[in-house]
């Protein structure tokens, strides 16, 4: 097959840029990449999807979301949300605790939907819900399988709801791990081991994760000083900040996701740095909780892999990158920061982060690539090129104007039309479910 005539942007380290762009996809892979017209002469017999000028780019990843809080929109919450505990406490952990299986389902349909209809091709996602804990992770993936999309997913082990819990969701990161290592849908379907936060977790469960996961795969996915709350809370009862504590149990590396990191001092970017754990940022939830601004520029200039994510408060990655470039120039009273941050961050970062999971590139459009990318209908005002697609990507692409999403060498949507589920049927179920949830809240 050979997608074709649009303005192509490639995103490889060359930064190749057709103005007339194709690419040949074969399989699930990125066969070739080039000219419309001289790939339409070399592969006479391979099938046209003519994109009649539209921009093709790679996919959008999304490095930090949770499917568990779709019902939160529009939803009103009676008990108090004056500061972050609050927050976590009267909304999210008692939204969660509502959910059933169905829910589940329902929750990871309507999130992937809404993804994939903003150019998502990729999201790693953090899950909760204490009263449906086991089998959560496999019916998110069934989800994922359905719709075409690829993800990594986790269970957000804590304390905060009973040992019971915990021991439920430590076995079921595990056993999801274990069967994505024996089948991952052909490299679609991850599994990392996850956390909430620090202070929400005793060193004894720490201990038995630590055991549970021994000799079965060292990638987590945590919460890190969201709040000055996980702070003052490790300080007190450990001694020690929230990075120090995760080190001393082995938690942090090349493959573990530090989320947030909105309080992580300099001798805890330190540790971050030195063991090549990742971070990931999510401007529009710091700015929504009020705990702060990370040191997004400090850490990046350190040589930390810093990617990006919504924390599900968007599912529209070209959202995210234009909060996150304006709330750094702001935080730091810089006109000339946040831009290339911004644009590292989606488009070198959440690819590296990736490449330590998935078995071939992802988030370029490249010979030996996976097959995942996008088309926008973009007519631009001012020229689009390899010196300015960086700006129009930040400044004038939206998740509204996406046309069609491959995601491994298949379409999952076309002239913005979902293509395996009945979208119709998925919205208003999760509509008649969350009316029934919302008077409880």
């Amino acid at each position: 097959m050979i997608i074709g005539n649009g303005k192509l942007i490639t995103n490889d380290a060359e930064n190749n840029f057709y103005d007339n762009g194709a690419v040949l996809v074969r399989g699930n892979i990125i066969e070739e990449v080039g000219n419309f017209e001289d790939l339409k002469k070399a592969y006479p017999e391979e099938e046209i999807v003519d994109v009649k000028g539209n921009v093709i780019m790679p996919g959008m990843i999304c490095a930090h979301s949770h499917i568990y809080s779709a019902y939160a929109r529009g939803m009103g919450v009676s008990k108090p949300t004056v500061d972050f505990f609050t927050v976590l406490e009267n909304l999210w952990w008692a939204l969660d605790k509502k959910l059933t299986l169905e829910d589940v389902k329902l929750n990871a349909y309507t999130t992937y939907i809404e993804s994939i209809r903003n150019g998502v091709t990729t999201l790693i996602d953090h899950h909760a819900g204490p009263n449906s804990v086991t089998g959560s992770l496999f019916t998110i993936a069934d989800a994922a399988k359905e719709l075409g999309i690829r993800t990594s997913l986790c269970y957000e082990v804590s304390d905060r709801d009973g040992k019971e819990i915990a021991l439920k969701g430590i076995k079921e990161n595990v056993d999801f791990i274990k069967a994505c290592q024996k089948d991952d849908n052909g490299d679609m379907i991850k599994g990392l081991f996850g956390m909430h936060a620090s202070f929400t977790i005793s060193d004894d469960t720490l201990y038995k994760a630590r055991e549970a996961m021994e000799g079965v795969y060292d990638g987590y996915h945590i919460h890190v000083a969201e709040g000055i709350e996980d702070e003052y809370d490790s300080l007190k009862k450990h001694g020690k900040r929230v990075v120090e504590r995760l080190h001393d149990f082995d938690i942090l590396g090349e493959r573990t996701l530090a989320v947030h990191c909105v309080h992580a001092n300099p001798r805890e970017i330190d540790i971050i740095k030195a063991t090549n754990t990742n971070v990931v940022h999510n401007p529009e939830s710091n700015m929504n909780n009020a705990v702060g601004c990370p040191p997004v520029k400090y850490m990046l200039d350190k040589g930390i892999v810093v990617g990006l994510g919504t924390d599900a408060y968007t599912n529209d990655m070209f959202e995210s990158m234009k909060v996150a470039n304006i709330l750094q120039a702001h935080h730091l009273c810089d006109p000339t920061v946040g831009f290339m941050e911004t644009i590292n961050m989606q488009f070198k970062n959440n690819p590296i982060i990736l490449s330590k999971y998935f078995n071939r590139p992802l988030g370029v459009i490249e010979k030996g690539a996976y097959a995942d990318l996008i088309t926008l209908k973009y007519d631009p005002l001012t020229p689009l090129n390899a010196n300015s697609w960086y700006g129009h990507s930040l400044f004038g692409f939206n998740g509204g104007i996406v046309q069609d999403n491959m995601i491994n060498g298949k379409f999952v949507m076309r002239g913005r039309e979902i293509l395996n589920v009945d979208t119709a049927e998925i919205m208003a179920k999760s509509r008649e479910r969350a009316a029934k949830i919302w008077p409880q809240m």
